[in-house]
């Protein structure tokens, strides 16, 4: 009976022990519970408030982003209207140039000199500025002369493509246009005025020649057209075309086999022509591996090679050149195009030192030449600039003998 009472006593305490337990382990899990809802209803409060923050940010960057489109609108009309602006004033700039003389004060003899330049077959009508005239022809026909600076910029007008060349003919006034890099067809206007007041090419005398022309370097010399005929399974040629009669008077060929472009910054340009009185000169590339230009010196009628040069002015970087006094003038560029200028010069006369030598820049203008011609008769340059017809007026110097 005393094993069986203490056993019952023993089970009775232990049941109320566990039940002591687990009540607290219940109590525990409560307790726990409520801190998470607590921390569950925190993070909900702060989830509510963070997403109205951000709902009130998209609203002010919503109604930031139409407020920069506006402005950006009014802004945008706002540089339309200078861009037009701009234009006007470079068109009426680009006008007046073409109307006046860019020097407000000349001399006597510069203002021959600019009235040769438009008007070689008029009459002077005063024997003062015939006898300037004169004395300034003779000091160009002495071809001791080497350029000094450029004095002044005329932008005439725009006509064509980017690429192309314009010329006037030193023994007249007749003015030449060459659009593109090839082709069979020339425009001739009796005078630069003819051209600058002419719409287009549309008061042209449009001339086709037998074989197109290839390249913007073809010189106009005495009533002459001198181009370079290049065909697909041909030799390169030089060709003598008369431009009164109509008709090809003498074909020469090309000094070298090779085709490579002479300048590296104008591929089209395998050769480039120029012509004075001291003969057709003739710049090209000897190889596609040769380094340098070279010049060669043709007799104007009969297109027979004097004599050769290596000018020792390098064809990379180079755009374009041309012929003064018998000194070659390298013109050279970047590419991009930035500021034209004079960095390598070759007198077949060496009557120039590498001290005498100029680095001369040409105004920022558009793009980079496509074509530069010389006119001894005027000491101007005729170039082709992005589709712009341009005249430079140099200054010259005498050369030292060294």
């Amino acid at each position: 009976m005393k094993p069986a009472f203490v056993l019952l006593v023993s089970a009775a305490w232990s049941f109320t022990g566990a039940q002591h337990y687990y009540q607290g382990l219940m109590d525990y899990l409560d307790n726990r519970l409520l801190a998470i809802e607590d921390r569950m209803q925190l993070w909900h409060e702060q989830s509510h408030r963070y997403h109205t923050e951000l709902l009130d940010f998209k609203k002010l960057t919503d109604e930031a982003m139409v407020g920069l489109r506006n402005h950006h609108k009014v802004m945008f009309k706002d540089l339309e209207g200078a861009a037009l602006l701009v234009d006007r004033v470079e068109q009426d700039m680009d006008y007046v140039e073409t109307q006046t003389s860019p020097r407000a004060c000349a001399t006597q003899a510069d203002k021959v000199v600019e009235q040769g330049a438009w008007r070689l077959e008029e009459s002077r009508g005063e024997e003062e500025e015939e006898d300037d005239w004169v004395e300034l022809r003779s000091e160009v026909s002495d071809c001791v002369e080497i350029i000094s600076g450029i004095r002044s910029v005329k932008i005439l007008k725009r006509v064509g493509g980017p690429k192309g060349m314009w010329t006037r003919d030193p023994k007249s006034s007749k003015v030449y246009v060459f659009n593109g890099t090839s082709g069979d067809n020339i425009y001739q206007f009796n005078s630069v005025q003819d051209f600058s007041r002419s719409p287009g090419v549309a008061s042209s005398r449009q001339i086709r020649l037998p074989s197109d022309w290839s390249g913007p370097g073809s010189a106009v010399f005495g009533g002459h057209l001198y181009y370079i005929q290049q065909e697909d399974d041909a030799d390169v040629q030089v060709v003598r075309y008369d431009l009164l009669s109509g008709s090809v008077t003498d074909v020469a060929m090309f000094p070298a086999e090779s085709r490579a472009a002479v300048y590296g910054l104008n591929s089209e340009t395998v050769a480039d022509l120029a012509a004075d009185d001291q003969g057709l000169w003739l710049l090209y590339a000897a190889g596609d591996g040769e380094p340098n230009i070279h010049l060669a010196r043709m007799e104007l009628a009969s297109l027979d090679i004097e004599q050769t040069w290596d000018t020792r002015c390098p064809r990379e970087n180079a755009e374009a050149a041309f012929v003064v006094c018998g000194t070659v003038y390298v013109v050279y560029n970047t590419r991009p195009a930035s500021r034209s200028r004079i960095q390598c010069l070759f007198d077949v006369n060496d009557m120039v030192s590498s001290e005498e030598a100029p680095l001369i820049y040409f105004p920022r203008r558009y793009g980079a030449h496509a074509s530069l011609k010389y006119n001894p008769e005027e000491e101007q340059l005729y170039a082709w600039d992005d589709g712009y017809q341009i005249i430079y007026r140099l200054t010259m110097k005498r050369k030292l003998l060294v």
